[in-house]
């Protein structure tokens, strides 16, 4: 069976037999990060000697500020998914229609996107393989490929967001002279900006992302200082739980923003770009230790951006006539409308954010559709080509919406809603995988997650899924006409039903002795 081969090799012990299993296998198969491109965590020599030895009595080594530092850097690439355009327009939206009753649900988001991805760092450092290689090694060819179809899905939905997130930000400091499907030809040339860095090292990479986390973060204190809202109902905000049937949309909304199902499969990879020997326990230990603390970290410094965002619009346009109209173009025009050129105007400090926003996640969706093609599909490919593949499945789409729609035009809210419902019904198939994985001791061996963390998972997955069916039924009642697309759409819900199905039930007894059953009867 694929899973007792895959336990031989990931189990945290020594022995030579299952490493040079583990060798023969990395020889034909695609990995994340090659040996030389990896991260040395070493800042003594006293770090290539395992203190604790392989067994498990192993202790984690003590705390080091420089050990920090070097395994800081993948955090703030997974953050950024939290920071994407579509992030940025449900706050604005959030904070005009709703003020600051939302914020508390804002909080409880961020600690439940901080509860998936870092069991997704739990899984990537522990096995030393990302969340595609396991979904490809633990489940049959054909579900492999209906998973990696559906992630390439949710990622083409994200990339489009992102990339007119980007195109409108152009548009907007270049005073309207470079057209929106001008703007979507300049960011499609990010992935060379992404090829040129790889080049350079993970940490050069991941030095130019945390450039644009603190141009963001920058950008929309300042608007923060020049619009000036409330301490004393930000904070109310945050620990009075708010909610009325007017802000259910924004709500969702909030939530269903924060999950994205290719940070995911993103974050299980990002954490192998360390050099760890996995067949230590201690250094593992270790490595989960300062994954933990730079992740948290970085989504604090993400949740500080979307609070700054949802408040800004909060104090202008809550209860005003723009609330219900008020997007991502329109927003900068209202904010230089309302509050004028205190500082530097601030259309443009709203651009460059928004810029940042979207060249940022544009590029770590590329990272990321290298990883999850590589992953489930095993390909080895050069670099350069599987950046120039995954990167035209979102640009095409991407020109073609720019040709045809105008940011201005009702329809483009249809398809922006229609995205966000794209990228909802993936969710279970990034969550489950994840969680049926980490809960498994032949996967895991001793860094199994223990019964609550499961528990509170699985609980945290009904909850995204059921959050996200609302707005599946609700875009489903309100833009779906005509019984024939109708009747089509509820096959296909059956069919995507009963593959949910199937992966909570495919690692069960239950699933087990049906199978024998069925082998049997034939």
């Amino acid at each position: 069976m694929a899973s007792r081969d895959l336990a031989e090799s990931l189990l945290p012990v020594g022995g030579g037999a299952a490493t040079a299993t583990a060798t023969a296998h990395d020889e034909y198969d695609e990995r994340a990060y090659d040996s030389d491109d990896k991260v040395s965590i070493a800042v003594s020599d006293s770090d290539s000697e395992d203190g604790g030895g392989g067994g498990g009595d192993a202790m984690r080594p003590a705390f080091s500020w420089r050990k920090l530092w070097r395994f800081t850097g993948p955090g703030f690439l997974m953050c950024i998914a939290f920071l994407d355009p579509g992030n940025l327009e449900g706050d604005l939206q959030a904070g005009a229609a709703a003020g600051y009753q939302l914020l508390w649900l804002l909080l409880w988001a961020t600690v439940m996107g901080a509860l998936v991805q870092l069991l997704s760092a739990r899984l990537g450092v522990a096995t030393g393989k990302h969340l595609a290689e396991l979904c490809r090694e633990e489940y049959p060819p054909w579900a492999t490929r209906a998973l990696w179809a559906m992630t390439e899905l949710a990622l083409v939905g994200a990339d489009i967001q992102e990339v007119i997130g980007s195109a409108i930000a152009i548009k907007i400091l270049s005073a309207g002279t470079v057209p929106l499907w001008g703007g979507v030809v300049i960011t499609a040339f990010d992935c060379f900006i992404f090829l040129f860095l790889e080049n350079y090292g993970v940490r050069k990479l991941e030095a130019f992302f945390g450039v644009l986390i603190a141009v963001m973060a920058v950008s929309f204190a300042i608007m923060f200082g020049e619009t000036k809202p409330s301490g004393k109902e930000l904070l109310i905000g945050l620990v009075v739980p708010k909610l009325s049937s007017r802000t259910i949309k924004q709500a969702v909304g909030i939530v269903g923003c924060i999950i994205m199902p290719h940070n995911v499969f993103l974050h299980s990879a990002l954490v192998q770009s360390r050099k760890i020997d996995t067949n230590k326990k201690s250094r593992v230990q270790e490595a989960v230790f300062y994954y933990n603390i730079e992740s948290i970290l970085a989504l604090i410094v993400s949740f500080f951006i979307n609070i700054c965002v949802t408040t800004v619009f909060a104090k202008g346009f809550y209860g005003s006539e723009q609330a219900d109209g008020i997007g991502l173009e329109n927003a900068g025009q209202y904010l230089q409308q309302k509050y004028g050129t205190a500082f530097f105007p601030i259309l443009y400090i709203w651009a460059i954010g928004l810029l940042a926003s979207g060249q940022s996640s544009t590029i770590t969706g590329t990272y990321a559709g290298q990883f999850v093609m590589g992953g489930f599909l095993n390909l080895r490919l050069k670099k350069w080509l599987r950046a120039m593949i995954t990167r035209s499945f979102a640009i095409i789409p991407t020109m073609i919406v720019a040709l045809f729609f105008d940011t201005e035009d009702p329809t483009m809210d249809i398809l922006n809603e229609a995205l966000n419902v794209l990228q909802s019904i993936q969710i279970p198939f990034a969550l489950i995988p994840l969680i049926t994985l980490v809960s498994k001791e032949q996967v895991m061996g001793s860094f199994v997650v223990g019964p609550i963390t499961k528990v509170i998972s699985w609980i945290v997955t009904v909850f995204l899924m059921l959050i996200n069916g609302y707005l599946i039924l609700s875009f489903y009642a309100t833009e779906v006409r005509g019984a024939l697309v109708r009747s089509s759409l509820c096959v296909v819900l059956a069919v995507y039903l009963a593959f949910i199905v199937y992966l909570i039930m495919q690692n069960t007894s239950l699933y087990s002795r049906l199978r024998s059953a069925m082998t049997k009867s034939t």
